[in-house]
């Protein structure tokens, strides 16, 4: 365990692989092989051991906050003498397009659900709070898709207001890869779970409003602890080219699909597709946007080219 950075002061404290897997070394894994194959999204290699390693420890870290943050709020309602139950612990996932985000927000759902003190885990994703695509059209904003701009943050952030409000019923719209759009009318109902975490590329965002002023509320002002996938620009790239070659095999396939038409592409032509989508999309998503926001998260997972975490940094308290 040392210091991050080069010397200079750092608000993180860095751990390699051994020592952070050492955390929860007398901790039994609650999850089989095949659980973690579904859990995994497209070229995703994580196993039992990268499990075990990173993210099991990661479990029981966030297992003593979920505690902790109950107790204060047991101790401040005796205070208040307001009666009030407890609220559900928000957790952000954040990072790029194709670097494993879904992945590790799916795990640590199946992890947390184990502990005996908060089975009920909610994983939602900001996808459903993008703009349906004829607002995003209307507004010339389709091909910006994933900005900061083509979600409805003033929705989203009621959504996490009414479940850190106590709220026993609140709904999430539903997102359709397939046909790459909102779904009309469709709602998840989420009641009241012990711990909700919430995955997307900008849920760390602090960026202006379209007028130029500073919004009021932030959505990380609801966040009880957040998580950064992290890894270099080429390594998730080539993540993204890889995943987009699989797609055109398997998903796009569907005559249903939005992306139909690039299942006829040769080898050749999808990735040179994707790599453009990449460069004039994605990318400057990520560098203007996603990892500007590295620094505000309270714990980063440092991906390496083969997708795994060789380090993590820990914000100091």
């Amino acid at each position: 365990m040392v210091s991050a950075g080069t010397g200079s002061p750092s608000p993180f404290v860095s751990f390699d692989r051994e020592s952070w897997r050492a955390l929860a070394a007398s901790t039994p894994l609650p999850l089989a092989p095949e659980e973690i194959t579904q859990l995994r999204g497209l070229g995703d290699t994580v196993d039992a051991d990268e499990v075990a390693t990173v993210y099991l420890p990661l479990s029981r870290l966030l297992n003593l906050y979920v505690a902790t943050v109950q107790e204060l709020w047991s101790a401040q309602s005796r205070f208040l003498g307001s009666g009030e139950a407890k609220v559900p612990f928000v957790i952000a996932v954040a990072g790029s397009v194709a670097v494993g985000k879904s992945t590790t927000a799916r795990i640590l759902q199946a992890l947390l659900s184990r502990w005996p003190d908060h089975p009920k885990v909610e994983l939602v994703t900001t996808d459903g709070f993008l703009y349906p695509n004829h607002v995003l059209s209307e507004r010339g904003l389709l091909h910006r898709k994933g900005f900061p701009e083509t979600y409805d943050r003033r929705r989203l952030v009621r959504f996490l207001a009414e479940v850190k409000s106590g709220a026993t019923s609140v709904v999430a719209p539903v997102y359709s890869h397939l046909v790459y759009d909102v779904v009309p009318g469709a709602a998840t109902p989420i009641e009241n779970p012990d711990i909700l975490i919430l995955e997307g590329l900008n849920v760390l965002q602090s960026g202006t409003r379209a007028c130029g002023r500073l919004p009021g509320i932030f959505l990380s002002d609801f966040f009880d602890f957040s998580v950064f996938v992290d890894a270099a620009e080429l390594d998730i790239r080539r993540w993204y080219v890889e995943r987009f070659l699989t797609l055109r095999s398997t998903a796009f396939q569907d005559e249903k699909s939005y992306f139909h038409c690039y299942a006829r592409l040769d080898e050749a032509e999808a990735v040179a597709t994707a790599e453009t989508i990449w460069a004039g999309i994605n990318a400057p998503n990520l560098v203007q946007n996603i990892a500007p926001t590295r620094s505000r998260a309270r714990l980063i997972l440092h991906k390496a080219a083969d997708h795994s975490v060789r380090k993590v940094l820990l914000r100091k308290l």
